[in-house]
């Protein structure tokens, strides 16, 4: 069965979704958690994502991402790859944290943003692990509401925004919706197996973009933007990582990378793996 086709562009916005390997945790105890969001804040500083919401549960996690830049598949390369080495030396574990590829709905933000980040609030309170959303301390909705420090990398203007300028008042109005959203249809019955949330125009827009990128095959693509291995070595000071992206993302052979890193060319698969969580 052929992978979804991952599409990105400058200012697309997803609802991503990551579960454990076997349906187990990712999440082991605080000391986890709090490993991922540091994860989560080296890739909102390096890839220049937005952050509009997240939750963290037991065994999956749900974020709200815009790209300003067409960098999704990078950002989580970066996010899940790093968190799986940190977890599994954090628990002395080794293999696979999470379950294949993550989830990502391509989401259309004027119409359904809000809608979204209502539902990642509510999440720990139709799972039943928090009575009310404001109790649930690993997700952004604290953050949100001025109940917690919001970390510097999440961006809360734009959802308080839809509110009011006040601030005071905006925070009223975004409680009262989450509220209110207790008792709401999923947003999800839209969406229809599609991996794409909005209206029929921005369907549309997505789907002319799907026919406009399968012109070319993924190594083409890869090529027409290929970084020399020299600038992959600066901006990816990680081996493992380095030579991920260098193989998967720019089309480079195995043999060529082993060359340019001195090593036989049946090392860079075994490296690659241990990156990627194999």
């Amino acid at each position: 069965m052929s992978r979804p086709l991952r599409i990105e562009y400058p200012g697309a916005v997803y609802h991503i979704t990551s579960r454990g390997n076997r349906r187990e945790d990712i999440f082991l105890s605080d000391k986890d958690r709090e490993t991922f969001l540091g994860v989560l804040a080296e890739a909102v500083n390096r890839f220049r994502w937005l952050v509009h919401a997240y939750c963290l549960m037991k065994n999956h996690y749900h974020l709200l991402v815009e790209t300003p830049n067409a960098n999704l598949s990078r950002g989580m390369r970066h996010l899940n790859g790093v968190y799986t080495q940190r977890f599994n030396r954090l628990n002395g574990r080794e293999g696979h944290v999470f379950q294949g590829r993550y989830k990502a709905i391509l989401v259309e933000k004027e119409s359904h943003l809000l809608e979204l980040c209502r539902y990642v609030a509510l999440n720990p309170v139709r799972a039943g692990v928090a009575p009310d959303e404001a109790d649930w301390r690993w997700s952004s909705y604290r953050a949100a509401i001025g109940a917690a420090n919001p970390p510097n990398w999440l961006t809360t203007d734009w959802l308080l925004e839809q509110f009011s300028h006040d601030r005071a008042e905006a925070v009223r109005g975004y409680k009262q919706f989450v509220a209110e959203g207790r008792d709401a249809d999923s947003p999800w019955k839209e969406e229809n197996g599609m991996r794409v949330l909005g209206s029929n125009s921005f369907k549309n827009e997505i789907q002319a973009r799907i026919k406009s990128s399968a012109v070319e095959s993924p190594k083409k693509q890869r090529r027409l933007v290929r970084l020399t291995l020299d600038a992959l070595r600066q901006e990816y000071p990680e081996r493992g990582e380095r030579m991920s992206c260098a193989y998967r993302e720019h089309g480079y052979t195995m043999r060529a990378i082993a060359e340019d890193a001195g090593l036989h060319y049946s090392y860079i698969s075994k490296i690659i793996k241990a990156w990627e969580g194999a």
